[in-house]
């Protein structure tokens, strides 16, 4: 075992860094070493590390970890796309994010991170046609997270969720990938319309704290949305929104805002 979990980590960078920080983070902090040996270490790769933390978060009275364990290796077994999900959430958070300083931080204590790979989870259970399993994975996101992102939604890579508290997304909305977003945005419906009722986020879009975007529109992408506004209607690409309802209030200032995380209206650093 000990050999197959070396040559795992030989060949995926990403989890052999994850590794290394463990070990730093033990010698460093002796009292942490039972949660990272059993979170990280203990396992051969970064899918089976996530299903772990997957089964031990969203475990119940009704739903015992070692059933959401199967059901989260499965999953990734299953799919190689999860894990490669995964490692690009991983990068974005850690590149975007100004408070992580080390990938093992988004595994181990940010729950936006955390809450976006069970939703992946959650997703894959629903194309695999196992709703009711999928709605459970659902609740207990929101339960233990604050975040609530249907199982049909569809979320491209590359997700970054800042602070993640009190996040809403809806059944039909699309999200693109490398998106940004901070906590209470909202990707709502406007009201009790059926069918295709929730926005389409273009990718590279920034989502300010407390924005809302309701209704069947789409948000052209490496846009940015300024905090607290209302989005009701379609915004093209490359633009700056903000108000309520929002207006356009000027170009998005830079080639890619939700690398950026300037939320300023007066235009943000180039990050070409």
């Amino acid at each position: 075992m000990q050999e197959s979990k070396a040559n795992v980590r030989s060949v995926d960078p990403v989890w052999t860094r994850v590794c290394a920080e463990a070990n730093e983070v033990i010698r460093n902090e002796p009292l942490l070493g039972g949660l990272v040996h059993s979170g990280l270490l203990h396992h051969p790769s970064i899918e089976r590390a996530l299903a772990y933390r997957f089964s031990l978060k969203l475990a119940s009275g009704e739903m015992s970890e070692q059933i959401l364990r199967e059901i989260a290796d499965e999953a990734y077994s299953s799919d190689s796309g999860l894990g490669q999900a995964a490692r690009a959430d991983l990068a974005a958070v850690y590149d975007r994010d100004p408070a992580c300083h080390q990938l093992i931080q988004p595994l181990l204590f940010f729950k936006g991170y955390q809450a976006v790979q069970a939703y992946r989870v959650g997703h894959w259970l629903w194309q695999q046609g196992r709703h009711h399993l999928a709605y459970f994975v659902q609740m207990r996101v929101s339960e233990v997270f604050g975040v609530d992102i249907h199982p049909a939604a569809r979320v491209g890579r590359g997700l970054m969720i800042d602070h993640a508290h009190s996040i809403v997304i809806g059944e039909t909305a699309v999200v693109g990938d490398n998106v940004s977003m901070l906590h209470s945005v909202t990707l709502g419906g406007t009201g009790k319309e059926d069918g295709d009722r929730h926005p389409k986020i273009g990718n590279g879009v920034l989502i300010g704290a407390g924005a809302k975007v309701l209704g069947n529109i789409s948000i052209g992408h490496c846009s940015r949305i300024a905090a607290g506004s209302v989005v009701l209607q379609d915004i093209p690409p490359m633009k700056t929104v903000a108000g309520v309802p929002a207006k356009i209030v000027g170009e998005a200032g830079c080639s890619q805002p939700a690398v950026s995380m300037d939320h300023q209206l007066t235009g943000c650093v180039d990050c070409d």
